[in-house]
């Protein structure tokens, strides 16, 4: 079931993180960009070629590569009013009482964060920040083996608490039917969302950041997908904004002899569903436990729809790791930095103390990962890949941009403005220098 790893070898191997340009493809993958190009490219080559297409040729390029890559032909890509509004009657009373409580929850959780303009007259006239919301936004949601209707509350909710006046929804159409699953369409008419388009890949974030006759360009990127659509966010970057390159999904438990060893694997189960490339990984100095987690996962994963998934997880990047103490299970976690970081453990309190690089902390065994995914409240859009070190979950601050406001007056002005002369000249700008000068 799970692969067993000391602390040293984990280090080594299961926890070692692979760069974007570095993740390969499966030989399908490859052989089928070999068919549509005519000669092997990498993903990246790939991604180049589809957002010049877009850029050159806009709508025409867009349904041209959605008919390739999506088997959708079809030259309606936007998604109608009509359609949206009447998507809510799929749902069943208890699917939308469930997303009401999720869109009621994350709102009033973001609501409270803390994102205020600020003026100081301690320096001498006026200085602050002036907080503005962005003007207009993207929101890519996945949709590949499973729609994620709670991606479009984790990722819409902040936007609109930031006062972000165009959201713009794209999600891949199912290739079967063509149409954007009735559960996203549902969720987003639920939350107020009317700009809507079926499209996916890299062509969609080429459309969202160049724009097309149909589609006008937006200011920032957000939403996870493949390593095509991020290596597209990857190269669009700098023409707009991006949340952060987001790789496949982990979940990290640190758990000590206490913990329950039957939520612990459907725990780590519940993350590696999601993809063969998640990440589900167990770090505990209890031998004990790693083997009673061994056997409850035997026996669940038996009732499980996505089992071939899951194997398939647990083959790549999961695993136990059997640690020395929680002391160096949290060392290995911020080595890590993990997207979601469960801490099943008596005293989670204490150990969170030691957490220096996480996505999330979910702390004890109630507060479970996949309530975070759904109703907790935070969005569950987190840094992977390692970027927790550096980088946030998605919040209310990535949807607003800072101006610096600054007003002096006359007695500051001539007072620094020596200064300003001086370490102008120190720089070899002499007009810089004569600029502040004439202020003295």
């Amino acid at each position: 079931m799970f692969k067993v790893f000391d602390s040293t070898t984990a280090r080594n191997m299961l926890l070692r993180r692979i760069p974007l340009d570095e993740m390969e493809v499966s030989t399908a993958v490859n052989e089928s960009i070999k068919q549509m190009f005519g000669k092997s490219l990498s993903p990246a080559e790939v991604v180049n070629r589809i957002l010049m297409d877009v850029r050159k040729r806009g709508d025409t390029a867009l349904r041209e590569w959605t008919e390739k890559l999506d088997h959708r032909a079809d030259d309606q890509i936007f998604v109608s009013l009509a359609e949206i509004n009447q998507s809510i009657l799929s749902l069943s009373s208890e699917q939308r009482k469930a997303l009401e409580l999720s869109i009621d929850r994350v709102r009033k959780f973001h609501q409270a964060q803390p994102v205020t303009s600020w003026l100081t007259q301690s320096l001498g006239g006026t200085l602050g920040q002036l907080i503005r919301p962005i003007e207009r936004v993207g929101l890519y949601i996945p949709a590949g083996s499973a729609p994620l209707p709670s991606s479009v509350i984790m990722s819409a909710i902040p936007a609109q608490v930031a006062g972000v006046k165009e959201i713009v929804l794209v999600a891949p159409p199912d290739r079967k039917t063509g149409n954007i699953s009735p559960i996203i369409l549902a969720t987003a008419a639920m939350i107020g969302l009317k700009e809507i388009y079926a499209i996916g890949g890299a062509q969609a974030i080429g459309a969202l950041a160049y724009g097309t006759e149909t589609i006008r360009r937006v200011d920032k990127i957000f939403g996870p997908g493949n390593l095509f659509v991020t290596l597209a966010k990857r190269q669009v970057y700098g023409i707009v904004g991006i949340d952060n390159l987001a790789g496949p999904t982990e979940t990290m438990v640190i758990a000590d002899e206490y913990a329950r060893p039957d939520w612990i694997a459907a725990d780590l189960f519940a993350q590696a569903e999601h993809d063969p490339l998640a990440a589900a990984i167990l770090l505990t100095p209890s031998s004990n436990l790693a083997e009673k987690v061994q056997i409850s996962a035997a026996n669940q994963i038996k009732s499980l729809d996505r089992d071939e998934i899951i194997n398939s997880s647990l083959q790549n990047r999961s695993g136990i790791v059997i640690t020395s103490s929680l002391d160096e299970a949290a060392e290995l976690a911020n080595f890590y930095a993990p997207e979601h970081l469960c801490l099943a453990v008596q005293d989670p309190w204490s150990l969170a103390q030691k957490v220096t690089a996480a996505g999330g902390i979910f702390m004890g065994e109630y507060s479970f990962e996949v309530l975070g995914d759904y109703v907790a409240g935070p969005s569950h859009v987190m840094p992977t890949s390692g970027s927790a070190r550096f980088s946030s979950p998605l919040n209310v601050l990535d949807f607003v941009h800072l101006i610096s406001l600054i007003a002096l007056d006359s007695e500051t002005s001539r007072t620094i403005s020596r200064s300003a002369a001086i370490i102008a000249s120190a720089e070899g700008l002499s007009a810089h220098a004569h600029a502040a000068e004439k202020r003295l």
